[in-house]
């Protein structure tokens, strides 16, 4: 049985594809179609999934659209749907219920608490969930403007940031500044009523379009001039304060439990995961990898599996790797278009033997292999890597190569093998979900890529995942002693991730990278 999901419709829009129970094909939009945030009906995203899926549209048995949807999709969208998918079964499902099937059905717990929680969705921001067996029910209830998230949302703004887009910025900036405000970013959300999050909205003013829209017994609050410029010391300790709030006010939200799943956008928040994980109130910690807009495409397709079709088969993701893949004539044929010089490496052995080569040389690649990933991470398909024995590695990146703060760090990828050696980490480093801790031996060897004196963003490679990129760590290890590299996504200027080899290659040659792997090709400027 085929299923389409359609997720992201007002923005970060993507499809996926289900066959059986088993994600098989997940994209999101802006990667097919190189637009920032793009939202509506995600053609290209579709067509590429059904493509992977080796499906026509006429064989489409179910397609699960997920809200919130806007104004123009009325009676005619519906016939329009039906005419693409002619056979299809269509399912309109709740936002949350989606970010909630995200993350339960595609974890490996037969029982756990389910958190769901973001800026707002249709009516609600956020719910507690009870997930048994195939069963998915809300326990509590969060709504619109009620939200943590939307106060998070708000600093982001405040702070000179994307809101909506940024609010990772505040999160890593949080590490440099002291909570000073904790406690009043805590009243602003209600602390202590001992009831569900609940705004004060004393602290807001709707007249200010700009900068958070926060009132002036905010700024007073705070000892700020609206008038004037937030300085870099306030900004630092504003992100500090609001960060300490609202991971508190999720974690009362948490409750506990033996497992716990989390989904929507705050699960984005690397920092927020690692305070569940070692709050003491869960066994394990299950966080959807791509639990944004993006994600519902999948909750979905879980939700109309599971609550719709009554189907009792559980297939939890095993992967993320679900987009598009090039075979080496595809890739020729962007190459030889673009008149370009390259090397042919016959063997993986040759390709991961000459990539090793110039990292042991202090060069910086790109790595350009397999399906692209799903969800905003690179997990070593599409990234950009580096040594980091090279001391200018983390200098080189930031500043030549990505172009972004300092403050934002670089993930340590590692063979599961080794991870233990270097790290403490938890299950959800599998797909860079969390912080992990390095070990007091080796703070020394990845200094410039830590958050603090001790944590580090770490990426657990298994081989089973992503062999290839596996043999690479490990060949690393064997060269250098040191079988981890320096891990970020391959994407430029803010642009989506690059999906395909024509991207890739203009991404490369607009950058300080010293080589492209694509495929079995070698690419050197």
């Amino acid at each position: 049985m085929l299923l389409l999901g359609i997720g992201g419709w007002l923005h970060d829009g993507s499809a996926a594809v289900m066959c059986d129970g088993a994600i098989v094909a997940a994209i999101e939009e802006e990667k097919v179609a190189r637009e920032a945030h793009r939202g509506g009906l995600p053609g290209k995203a579709i067509d590429a999934c059904l493509r992977l899926a080796e499906a026509e549209p006429e064989q489409v048995d179910c397609v699960a659209l997920v809200r919130p949807l806007g104004e123009a999709t009325g009676n005619s969208f519906h016939l329009h749907l039906k005419a693409l998918f002619p056979n299809a079964l269509i399912v309109v499902t709740d936002h949350h219920d989606a970010h909630a099937a995200s993350a339960y059905y595609a974890s490996p717990f037969e029982e756990a608490r389910v958190l769901t929680l973001d800026r707002r969705g249709d009516m609600r921001c956020g719910a507690v969930w009870k997930g048994e067996g195939t069963s998915l029910e809300p326990e509590q209830e969060l709504y619109a403007p009620d939200s943590p998230a939307g106060v998070y949302s708000r600093v982001t703004e405040l702070l000179g940031f994307r809101s909506g887009r940024e609010e990772h910025k505040v999160q890593w900036l949080s590490l440099l500044g002291e909570p000073r405000h904790k406690e009043l970013f805590a009243r602003m959300m209600g602390a202590g009523s001992g009831r569900l999050p609940s705004l004060n909205h004393s602290y807001f003013d709707t007249s200010r379009l700009t900068h958070g829209a926060f009132s002036e017994k905010f700024y007073d609050a705070v000892g700020l001039n609206p008038a004037e410029p937030v300085s870099s010391a306030a900004k630092r300790d504003l992100a500090a304060s609001v960060h300490a709030a609202v991971a508190d006010a999720v974690l009362d939200l948490a409750g506990d439990g033996d497992n716990l799943c989390l989904a929507g956008g705050i699960a984005m928040n690397a920092l927020l995961v690692q305070s569940l994980e070692e709050s003491g109130r869960f066994g394990e910690v299950f966080v959807q990898p791509a639990s944004g807009n993006a994600g519902t495409s999948i909750g979905g397709l879980y939700h109309a599996w599971h609550r719709v079709l009554k189907r009792r088969k559980r297939t939890p993701m095993t992967d993320l790797f679900l987009g598009p893949h090039y075979r080496s004539e595809e890739v020729k044929q962007v190459l030889d278009n673009c008149k370009l010089r390259f090397r042919y490496l016959l063997t993986d052995a040759e390709l991961v033997g000459s990539a090793v080569e110039r990292l042991s040389n202090d060069q910086i690649l790109a790595w350009f292999q397999g399906r692209m990933e799903f969800g905003p991470r690179a997990l070593g398909n599409r990234s950009i890597l580096a040594s980091p024995l090279n001391p200018y590695s983390t200098e080189n990146l930031n500043v030549y190569i990505k172009r972004r703060e300092k403050f934002r760090k670089f993930a340590a990828s590692v063979p599961e093998e080794a991870a233990d050696e270097y790290f403490v980490t938890r299950p959800s480093a599998r797909y860079l979900a969390t912080v992990s801790r390095v070990r007091p031996a080796h703070r020394k060897t990845f200094e410039s890529a830590l958050l603090d004196r001790e944590r580090i963003r770490v990426h657990v490679v298994h081989r089973n995942d992503n062999r290839l990129y596996w043999e690479l760590l490990q060949e690393a290890g064997r060269r250098s002693g040191l079988p981890v590299l320096y891990n970020t996504s391959f994407n430029l200027f803010g642009e989506p991730l690059v999906s395909d080899p024509r991207s890739a290659v203009r991404s490369f040659f607009a950058s300080g990278i010293d080589a492209l792997f694509v495929g079995k090709f070698m690419l050197e400027k």
